[in-house]
């Protein structure tokens, strides 16, 4: 399963009793494309059935971090043809996050720098996760006119109290030890010791090798802000979330409150619902379906066309949302995004 093109996306590679896969796209902080996708899913399979493979290890090239994501660009074009190109992609993608999640041996990421989006659902779902004292992990969405998928809808709705609807609405980056208080993470392993550590899965039981090289991470912030994100985030609607980030007296509350005020009024809505539902997802599977109508309705929404354009493309991050305002968006705008897509409907 080797691919010997140094070139190639993704370059898997055997090391010992490890089966290392390589995101490699360093200038593009190793954005995920439907070719990834492919020879990920592929590599995953036969390294499954493979008893000389016991551990897989998932790394990024480059120093910027493991994945920021989807090619955003390429679903923004593809969007602007109709959106068939997309919607396949996603198909394969959630189908890959859930493969990781179920995988049969240990499947250990390192989550060193920037995780993001796609990123998160190549990594989150795995059984060993990684952070170091870079990592930047978020599902930023939103901002762009979309919503969270790869399973981080299901992550984030069993984060503690609201915590999990925090990060899904304003799409903020946490750092190593928030991560593993949201059930992002499991681990803090100092950066400069990555290398140390994958030395070690070559020769060495996955859990055991990793318990070697954790440490206690660096403090984190939502622990010290949990009192105002449970009040807040409890509220029933987006509306009311505002109102109460504005009347809690915290100046983080409010400086959450104008962050909200620049996402994207369907995103926020279609997303507070979606991470409430997959609270009561019985299996990842369940909250993938989910996304995947949210997502394929999300390609005929003018926001996700103009949320790429103005972050990524024009980069004059002007985005001109429509509808303009929360109140523009009802609640029969919002349960159109989660209807049933018939034979389109994503299965496993």
């Amino acid at each position: 399963m080797t691919h010997t093109d140094p070139e190639a996306p993704v370059l898997p590679r055997r090391e010992g009793r490890a089966g290392h896969l390589l995101l490699n796209r360093p200038r593009a902080i190793n954005a995920l494309t439907h070719e990834m996708v492919h020879r990920l899913d592929e590599t995953l399979r036969a390294w499954a059935e493979d008893p000389a493979v016991a551990t897989v290890l998932l790394t990024g090239a480059g120093e910027r971090g493991l994945c920021a994501g989807g090619d955003i660009r390429a679903v923004r074009e593809s969007a602007l043809r109709g959106g068939a190109e997309a919607a396949a992609f996603w198909r394969d993608e959630y189908r890959l996050n859930a493969l990781i999640a179920r995988y049969p041996k240990p499947y250990v990421a390192f989550m060193d720098g920037i995780v993001m989006g796609g990123g998160v659902g190549l990594s989150a779902h795995g059984s060993l996760r990684i952070v170091t004292e870079r990592s930047k992990v978020a599902m930023p969405e939103t901002g762009i006119g979309f919503a969270p998928d790869v399973g981080g809808t299901y992550l984030l709705a069993r984060a503690p109290g609201e915590l999990g609807t925090h990060l899904a609405l304003t799409g903020t980056a946490v750092g190593a030890a928030d991560a593993r208080l949201c059930g992002l993470a499991d681990h803090f392993v100092p950066a400069e010791r990555l290398d140390d550590l994958a030395g070690d899965l070559a020769t060495t039981e996955a859990a055991e090798a990793v318990e070697r090289h954790r440490q206690a991470p660096p403090e984190g912030v939502l622990d010290r802000q949990r009192e105002w994100i449970d009040h807040c985030y409890a509220a029933p609607t987006v509306e009311q979330i505002l109102d109460r980030l504005h009347a809690v007296g915290s100046p983080e509350a409010k400086e959450t409150a104008e962050l909200l005020f620049g996402k994207s009024p369907t995103s926020l809505k279609v997303t507070l619902e979606a991470v409430r539902r997959a609270r009561t997802a019985p299996t990842l599977e369940d909250a993938l379906a989910q996304e995947y109508r949210v997502s394929c309705a999300m390609l005929h929404s003018p926001d996700l066309v103009e949320g790429v354009r103005a972050q990524v493309v024009d980069k004059d991050r002007r985005p001109r949302w429509s509808p303009a305002t929360l109140d523009e968006v009802g609640a029969a705008d919002v349960a159109g995004f989660f209807e049933d897509l018939g034979a389109d409907e994503l299965t496993f």
